[in-house]
């Protein structure tokens, strides 16, 4: 188990994680089922071209807990997660053949001495492109 960060020793723009994760078909296909979520735009090409899409997309609330699962980890505790809120901004196309890779980097946004919590500013992109907007999560250290 990894040790609980402690607050004392954060400052403000500090990488708390940086990590990549590739996601495939057959894994939005078990999202898919874990989730209840089969909206044929996830797994199907000519569904997603029927609506104008470039293509299969994953599913927003897939990419929003692979962006947090860094943070969670560096916590080792997921009970110390306060708040976490983004605005979806991309789609994340996922190819039938490639796949797609979604790329997390974590930062110290924001320090509060009194309540002993961090804002912690994600940024995830895949292809070049932020894929989540105002990604923070709120952090307690105390």
């Amino acid at each position: 188990m990894t040790a609980t960060p402690e607050f004392d020793t954060l400052t403000v723009g500090e990488v708390v994680a940086d990590t990549s994760v590739h996601l495939t078909r057959d894994a939005l296909v078990r999202y898919a089922g874990a989730s209840g979520d089969f909206n044929p735009i996830h797994y199907r090409d000519d569904v997603a071209a029927s609506v104008g899409l470039p293509g299969v997309l994953a599913h927003g609330m897939l990419t929003m807990g692979l962006a947090v699962q860094p943070v969670i980890d560096w916590l080792g505790d997921p009970g110390r997660m306060v708040d976490y809120g983004v605005r979806f901004t991309r789609p994340v196309v996922v190819d039938p053949a490639d796949g797609a890779t979604v790329t997390v980097v974590a930062k110290v946004g924001q320090l509060d001495g009194e309540a002993r919590t961090a804002r912690i500013d994600l940024t995830a992109s895949s292809n070049d492109a932020t894929v989540l907007g105002r990604a923070q999560v709120r952090v307690s250290l105390a």
